[in-house]
């Protein structure tokens, strides 16, 4: 397979100030082929990936389940191992870290999970879970610590009231707003937002989502935001890359995305959303056939084996990065041989 590389992404590295520069990023996982057999499969989820996150704003990531988000946000974070590439944070490369420079990289950023209460130790109190890290990676202790925590608990729009409580006396947006307060707590510049508003309620949701937003404004942080809700990601994101069986098919802002998706798969993505409108008319994209494995993708382009406009070229060979516009590329035979037609957006929410 050619390098998932794009002609955009010089352009876009010297209009926007680089927070993370990924390049050339492969992971693959190892396991064995059966309980009794010491033979081990490998299964590559990312092959030569390259993305970059500018400071300060916030790259929505989307996609199907298994395609490869989640890997994507720990191999950054070198939570999972890679075998090749790069992950320059600020310039340096993270995957080349001993364990004490990266034990302070670390502090730089942060993640939070789909569901709080995984994250949430359920033996410790509220100040105890937030003052944690505090604990460990700084001298701050009593008085002090118990202020900071207070502080960071107020940030988040909880009070001093929940200091005292256990996580199973909090509901679940409480909790995902203790889970922002303990990842604020270090002051990071990036934070890995990995599906953090899936498990609450539709008002909840806007609720942490217009914190999300707050907070990032007040602190500079920069969001890379993993979500299968296209809705909250329209809402919070500034830029969009849309993810297939582990490679980036568009990237574009997000009003390019939404308005003129030129990618069939994410043409079919956007087609799914739902129109708060009985009077409006929307054109069903139907994929037929079931997602290829990720470990043993099709040969040439990855999405052939779903796409309602398949070529042949399309199972021979990997599509090129085409630009549509600045900042915005699609990796799409149908861009080379003729112009792909725009798919009605649907605004802005």
């Amino acid at each position: 397979m050619s390098k998932n590389t794009h002609p955009a992404e010089s352009k876009t590295a010297m209009a926007a100030d680089i927070l993370v520069d990924i390049r050339n990023l492969t992971v693959e996982y190892v396991s064995s082929r059966g309980l009794f057999s010491r033979r081990k499969r490998r299964v590559r989820v990312l092959e030569n990936f390259n993305l970059a996150l500018p400071r300060g704003k916030t790259l929505g990531i989307v996609g199907e389940s298994g395609c490869g988000k989640t890997t994507l946000a720990n191999g950054i974070s070198r939570f999972i191992r890679s075998i090749q590439g790069e992950v320059l944070f600020e310039g340096q490369d993270i995957l080349t870290m001993d364990h004490r420079t990266l034990r302070a990289q670390r502090q730089k950023m942060q993640m939070v999970f789909q569901n709080p209460f995984n994250s949430l130790n359920p033996r410790m109190k509220i100040h105890q879970l937030v003052g944690e890290p505090l604990a460990t990676h700084t001298r701050m202790r009593g008085k002090a610590l118990k202020n900071r925590v207070g502080q960071l608990l107020e940030e988040v729009g909880l009070g001093r009231g929940h200091l005292r409580r256990y996580p199973h006396q909090i509901s679940g947006g409480q909790a995902q707003r203790v889970v922002l307060a303990r990842a604020l707590a270090l002051k990071p510049q990036l934070l890995f937002l990995d599906e953090p508003t899936s498990a609450l309620d539709v008002s909840v949701q806007a609720q942490i989502v217009n914190l999300l937003k707050k907070l990032q404004a007040k602190h500079q942080l920069t969001y890379m935001f993993i979500s299968h809700g296209l809705g909250v990601v329209q809402h919070i994101s500034d830029q969009i890359a849309v993810l297939y069986l582990g490679e980036v098919v568009e990237q574009a802002s997000r009003d390019d995305l939404f308005h003129n998706p030129r990618h069939p798969y994410t043409q079919a993505l956007f087609a799914s959303m739902p129109i708060p409108d009985p009077d409006r008319n929307k054109t069903r994209i139907l994929l037929k056939g079931n997602v290829p494995s990720i470990s043993d993708p099709p040969p040439g382009c990855r999405f052939h084996t779903r796409c309602p406009r398949v070529m042949e070229v399309c199972r021979k060979r990997v599509p090129d990065a085409h630009v549509i516009r600045q900042g915005h590329w699609a990796r799409c035979h149908l861009l080379s041989t003729a112009a792909l037609p725009a798919q009605p957006g649907n605004g802005d929410s």
